[in-house]
């Protein structure tokens, strides 16, 4: 265990809006700040590690931090430059570390030497990873004097207020070490003892779920409460190619190279990121040997799924770009089922929570554990309600519903950070499970702990329609998994869906969401991109193809300067498309139809953007800066997304209304 107080010695790294600030400290210059001189806020994992960098999993990282950092309209980081300026701590504004939940942002800035990050806020699954690996994690600015001073800091500080387990993981230095100790009866845990209470459904799945003694297999409590902190035993376990092979380095050098996982048979993993990555590449990065580097992912990922006997959902061969499905696709289509916990090595992995059950990303170091024990340790969070009611106008899809709910107040100002997430209300129930998928997925960019909707009849058809259950056998599974009447909700959000009109959000961030009629003046496009996990499910297909095929009636094709591409989820919806005649009608308008992969999506497909002043209409589920490339991103509905690319502007699309092509 870690000695009761830590000296952290070294400079302070203060990531400032200013960008010249952030140079002066490079250079190896102490600049004095003040409060005066903002910090960056809303830092994602997309700036701290870009999706390149992540093509490294080892130490290597530590050259790369903070290489997508965006002040004003610069990027003053380079390689090697953090690492070469000794710093020991990273200081930045609010929402530090949100989107993707990718491991290599923490590791990278701590093989850089940042052992302390402090924020105004930080995001749940970046924080949860920075104490995993034993990178200290603070909101107190106080600290930083001592810091400066060298003086020595108890741990006390960075453990008050914490919970059993997560201040025996920061005493312990990670949650390796911590579980070790777990497993050789050295830290005894104890159950909450929360009595009955009216609960939410996700607080329902988790007392179910609750690790009581392992080595009895006693598992579920009769009831947790917001801030018990625990183990839950998982249903499914699963990782892409970005994480496995970090994991599995961990796991082989931590626990052995012959050693086997525990219930390969719940474990799932993809190559589902970077399949076409080589249409994507930048001849630069390629002859800076980033492809080949990249290759080694998939390799890696491969040699240890079939060592340990784990299903892999691979790419296409035969010279074909893509794979059998994107992650959450398919764990949804295929796997999911109401009632269950599913951990995935993706912050959008609440994507499954659109049949009831409680679906959340963690990192590297979380899921490797989990290799171990099939366990996850979590503190039970609170749980805000967002109720949707009335009827929403035809051109207003789920992810409109979203872009409202990211732009609200609470949600807007952080509020929401760590939070079970319950949509309900006669909007979201006559919605189709596809539908609620998307916005249990962009719970993610709500900072939330997880997302879910209240399994129903829509649900039993999905799976009958899916899995091919019998009526009987999928009511069963959907039976009690509801809310109780008087449970209690730290926030109850209402919004009324018929007031709701198409909406795009702004470049720079998710939340920056405003109805299009309110936009002063046409934006042209020169890429529409629809698909990925959030925009690539059977209905999206529906939408798209409604628009195209009233374009195509016409004798209308995509605007001759837009680049066009859809993109489907799985190998599922492809032939859905194929059944339908979707493919057909795509190609008559003259998009470009990609097989399954995140794509454009993390910046490695068909859809980038190749420059700074290029503009993007997509129905992706985050725009932060450099998430797909280095031009201006907009997020819409699948409508307004094919809409757009035939009259060449953003455009909301209209029932029985002829979008008009404005002159170029």
């Amino acid at each position: 265990m870690r000695e009761p107080n830590v000296r952290l010695e070294g400079r302070i790294l203060y990531l400032t809006e200013d960008p010249a600030f952030v140079r002066d400290q490079l250079a190896g210059n102490n600049p004095t700040w003040s409060s005066a001189n903002k910090l960056r806020d809303d830092i994602s994992t997309d700036e701290i590690t870009p999706a390149y960098i992540c093509y490294y999993y080892d130490e290597t990282l530590g050259e790369f931090p903070y290489l997508g950092l965006k002040c004003r309209d610069e990027f003053p980081i380079t390689r090697g430059s953090v690492k070469r300026g000794g710093f020991v701590a990273a200081v930045s504004g609010k929402r530090r570390g949100k989107g993707s939940s990718r491991e290599q942002s923490p590791y990278a800035e701590m093989c850089a030497g940042i052992k302390l990050v402090v924020a105004e806020s930080i995001e749940r699954i970046y924080r949860e990873n920075c104490q995993n690996l034993g990178v200290l994690t603070t909101t107190d600015f106080s600290l930083l004097e001592k810091v400066r001073r060298g003086e020595s800091i108890p741990l006390s500080i960075f453990t008050r207020g914490e919970g059993e387990i997560t201040r025996g993981i920061i005493e312990h230095g990670g949650l390796f070490n911590y579980n070790m100790a777990r497993l050789k009866g050295e830290v005894v845990l104890h159950p909450p003892e929360t009595p009955l209470r009216p609960m939410t459904l996700g607080e329902k799945i988790l007392a179910r779920r609750w690790v009581v003694d392992p080595a009895k297999n006693k598992i579920g409590v009769p009831a947790v409460k917001p801030g018990d902190e625990g183990f839950v035993l998982t249903d499914i376990r699963f990782s892409h190619e970005y994480v496995t092979p970090m994991a599995a380095i961990f796991f082989e050098q931590l626990v052995g190279k012959d050693a086997k996982v525990n219930d390969p048979a719940s474990i799932l993993m993809f190559r589902d990121h970077l399949t076409f990555l080589p249409e994507a590449m930048t001849p630069e990065r390629v002859k800076e040997g980033l492809l080949d580097v990249a290759l080694q992912l998939e390799k890696k990922q491969r040699e240890f799924a079939t060592a340990q006997g784990i299903k892999l959902y691979g790419e296409l061969r035969l010279g074909h770009h893509g794979s059998e499905a994107i992650c959450h696709s398919k764990i949804l289509e295929a796997h999911a089922l109401p009632g269950q916990v599913i951990i995935g090595s993706d912050s959008h992995t609440p994507h499954a929570g659109a049949v009831g059950c409680i679906a959340f990303g963690v990192g590297t170091t979380a899921i490797f554990n989990s290799w171990i024990t099939k366990d996850v340790r979590l503190q039970v969070p609170e749980t805000v309600k967002i109720v949707i009611r009335g009827k929403k106008p035809d051109n207003v899809t789920a992810k409109d519903f979203m872009l409202e709910v990211l732009r609200h107040p609470y949600v807007k100002t952080g509020k929401a950070i760590g939070k079970l997430v319950e949509y309900c209300g006669d909007a979201v129930e006559t919605l189709s499970v596809d539908e609620r998928a998307t916005m249990t997925n962009m719970t993610a960019e709500v900072g939330g702990f997880t997302g879910y909707v209240a399994p129903d009849q829509k649900t039993v058809d999905y799976l009958m329609d899916y899995r091919k259950m019998s009526r009987k056998d999928a009511g069963r599974l959907c039976d009690g998994l509801s809310s109780d009447p008087d449970a209690q909700f730290c926030e109850v959000i209402e919004i009324d869906a018929a007031a709701i009109r198409p909406m795009i959000a702004l470049p720079g961030d998710p939340g920056n969401g405003l109805y299009i009629d309110e936009v002063a003046q046409q934006i042209k496009v020169d890429i529409a991109y629809a698909g990925s996990c959030t925009a690539g499910k059977r209905e999206d297909m529906d939408m798209y193809a409604r628009v195209l095929a009233d374009a195509a009636a016409r004798g209308e094709r995509v605007a001759p300067w837009v680049r066009f591409f859809i993109q489907c989820g799985s190998q599922d919806v492809k032939r859905y498309c194929d059944e339908r005649g979707y493919l057909d009608v795509f190609q008559r308008v003259g998009a470009t139809f990609l097989e399954p992969s995140c794509g454009a999506c993390i910046n490695a497909g068909p859809g980038v953007s190749k420059t700074r002043e290029e503009v993007t209409i997509s129905a992706i589920n985050r725009n932060f800066p450099g998430r797909s490339g280095p031009g201006q991103l907009y997020l819409a509905n699948p409508y307004t997304v094919a809409a757009s690319a035939i009259t060449g502007y953003i455009t909301a699309w209209e029932p029985g209304r002829v979008p008009e092509r404005s002159a170029t």
